[in-house]
């Protein structure tokens, strides 16, 4: 009976520690994704002015909010496009570029990233919500802060 009992606990163990690691691997695979597409899109599409390709990422009818040099900040994600089309893009300013992404989670469709962007005289932190939508992860809201001092 022992025998039994011992072998029931050590097998059960084991599907756990599987189930476990199979999570953690599409976690994995999940927040390489999103890298990706934060990488390929969102960081490439500011540095070079690309409203296009930074367009390709955003969810239409996202919404952005937060604080520049402490004003309030608001935009639709139309105007902000807009306004990344038509201003001197990082690339062509000559000016330092620098996109760190500080940490990503992610839970089952949903998911946060924390970004650390360089460029002009700005040091923003941004905060972008993920719903992988159809199979493509889709920034739904962007949370940003301009923390120069």
């Amino acid at each position: 009976m022992k025998t039994i009992l011992l072998t029931a606990f050590v097998l059960w163990t084991f599907q756990g520690t599987k189930a476990q690691n199979t999570n953690k691997m599409e976690n994995q695979i999940e927040i390489q994704a999103i890298t990706d597409a934060i990488e390929n899109y969102y960081f490439k599409g500011i540095y070079e002015g690309d409203a296009l390709l930074l367009g390709s990422i955003f969810q239409p009818g996202t919404l952005l909010f937060g604080d520049v040099k402490g004003q309030p900040y608001f935009k639709t994600i139309d105007l902000y496009l807009d306004g990344v089309k038509n201003r001197q893009s990082p690339k062509d300013s000559g000016k330092p570029f620098k996109g760190e992404i500080l940490h990503i989670s992610v839970v089952n469709s949903i998911a946060v990233a924390e970004l650390n962007v360089k460029m002009y005289d700005f040091n923003y932190r941004d905060f972008l919500s993920f719903h992988k939508i159809n199979g493509t992860w889709l920034i739904v809201n962007k949370m940003l802060t301009d923390t120069s001092k």
